[in-house]
């Protein structure tokens, strides 16, 4: 409005110009141009006052249209260079100067179209940040940007001159690079360069601030020659390196998008399996090792698909984990447990484990015994296992869901005890009924001295704190002769039985009069108090 009113008043000030020198050329200089204009062509004196009169009002145009010209070549310069800004500016990430994505992909395209008729490919490259959230939550959104330009700068310092970088959206980033598609080994050289380049500390205020990446790259000559489909494969191989650990880079390969499909079929059948009740519970049976006698069992979980059949835990539980469905699932399948060993012996106790996401839960302790209630299951005869993993979160909020758990009658058992960093000061700062010592070292104790050493320095360990210890993973008879002449008393693994269904864990508890009146009833068999299993293996 402003440039508007400006040149508005612009042409007003030069139409009042030119209309004055008109009328002042007019009365002072109207006598002259006549007597010239008669000299030349001798015209009678009313034709002369025509022709004077049209000769002055064509110069005032003259003056007038020039101005204008003028004025409208700046004008239209001054608008071309704002259009180009606004171009600019509507295809760029301002914090970093980097191409958004809509500029990205055709810029990208243009240069996949170049590079074909050059005989060369593209290789686009994915990255994400891992853990840049942690950046933000303990530093605040200043250090973030601080470090997104810090790996914007990094990028444009690690990649050819050629290369389009840009910035896709919060930390994720994009660079495509053309290469001879006969030397990929350039292009390995510079993700390398990447994955070293932003790990690097970048100093903030009075200290540093550290993020690495996980980046994937696609090929146009091999993985697909459209945007689109070179982004989307790019982001599956980031992601794999994402699950292989961060902070490398995977090439693309066609087995990771079928694992993609796969994944995908998995999560969409668990959001529909754990409403139509396909999760449900096996039972693992754990055992007293100097008599024999059955104590109790292990819960695991099971989902039995309509598709896919019986689906381990090892393939449904980090989906689960991921996507945020561990809680519904594993309350439903506590849900049935809880009822099936409600009307088994007293004496026999049940574990469950709970995951690391579930003991970030401030409500986990209140749940339990809301389910608990509901089902009518004894407080008393459940034990909770905990990984040590699942404590490094939050120490302060794991101590009130135990304190919270145990003033309630529930046992809560140290799983996997061995593999993490500080067992020691978990076992000071939080009241644990049980050590289990995870299965790796118990397996392979027979033939790993180190394994076996853990095995010994854990079983004294308990005995020293006054701690009862559950050797997991028992999947033979010299294993079990070995624990016991550590003086273990409790033992689980596949020497004693596989995991079995509901209906297997009640006909072994009916042949040892181990289940209520109106139980018994059913099919007994023959089996010993606890099956033997001749196949250890998984």
């Amino acid at each position: 409005m402003r440039s508007q009113s400006s040149s508005a008043q612009s042409d007003l000030l030069t139409g009042g110009i030119v209309l004055a020198a008109t009328i002042l050329f007019v009365s002072t200089g109207g006598a002259t141009v006549s007597s010239a204009i008669k000299a030349l062509v001798g015209l009678g004196a009313g034709v002369e006052q025509v022709m004077t009169t049209a000769l002055l009002l064509n110069v005032a145009l003259i003056l007038f249209g020039y101005r204008r010209y003028r004025d409208l070549k700046v004008e239209v310069k001054h608008r071309t260079a704002a259009e180009e800004k606004a171009r600019e500016l509507a295809g760029t990430d301002s914090l970093t100067g980097f191409y958004n994505r809509r500029k990205f992909e055709e810029e990208g395209a243009a240069l996949i179209a170049r590079m074909q008729i050059k005989g060369k490919a593209v290789a686009l490259m994915m990255l994400d940040l891992d853990h840049f959230k942690t950046v933000n939550d303990i530093h605040g959104h200043a250090a973030g940007d601080a470090m997104l330009k810090a790996v914007a700068e990094r990028i444009t310092a690690n990649v050819p001159p050629e290369t389009i970088s840009a910035r896709l959206g919060g930390d994720e980033f994009a660079c495509a690079c053309a290469f001879e598609s006969d030397a990929p080994d350039e292009m390995e050289r510079v993700a390398d360069a990447l994955v070293n380049a932003i790990i690097e500390p970048v100093p903030h205020q009075n200290g540093e601030l550290s993020v690495s990446t996980s980046l994937g790259v696609a090929r146009s000559d091999r993985d697909g020659d459209t945007m689109d489909m070179l982004l989307r494969r790019a982001d599956i191989a980031m992601y794999a390196a994402k699950n292989a650990g961060r902070n490398q880079h995977f090439w693309f390969s066609g087995p990771m998008e079928d694992e993609l499909f796969r994944r995908n079929a998995v999560e969409s059948g668990m959001r529909q399996g754990i409403a139509a009740g396909e999760f449900i519970p096996y039972y693992e049976q754990q055992v007293d090792l100097n008599t024999g006698n059955l104590l109790g069992f292990e819960m695991l979980a099971r989902w039995e698909s309509p598709v896919l059949g019986l689906v381990s835990p090892d393939d449904f539980i980090p989906i689960a984990e991921e996507t945020g469905m561990i809680g519904s699932l594993s309350f439903a399948v506590m849900r049935r447990a809880f009822t099936d060993a409600r009307d088994w012996d007293p004496s026999l106790t049940l574990s469950v484990n709970i995951s690391p996401s579930q003991l970030r839960d401030p409500w986990l302790s209140q749940k339990l015994l809301k389910l608990l209630t509901e089902t009518g299951f004894p407080p008393n005869r459940l034990e909770i296992e905990i990984t040590e993993t699942s404590l490094y979160d939050n120490l302060g909020l794991a101590q009130t869901i135990i304190a919270s758990l145990k003033n309630q009658g529930i046992r809560v058992a140290l799983d996997d005890f061995g593999t993490g960093y500080s067992s020691l000061a978990h076992l000071r700062a939080l009241p644990f009924d049980r050590i289990k010592i995870d299965r790796s070292f118990v397996t392979s104790m027979m033939g790993n001295a180190e394994s076996a050493a853990i095995v010994q320095a854990i079983t004294r360990l308990g005995d020293s704190l006054g701690l009862p210890v559950t050797a997991e993973g028992i999947e033979s008879k010299d294993i079990e002769q070995r624990l016991l002449s550590l003086g273990l008393a409790k033992g689980q693994g596949w020497h004693f039985g596989k995991p079995m269904t509901v209906e297997a864990a009640r006909e072994l508890l009916a042949a040892n009069k181990m289940l209520a009146a109106e139980e018994e009833a059913a099919p007994l068999t023959d089996e010993p108090n606890v099956a033997k299993s001749a196949a250890p293996g998984r």
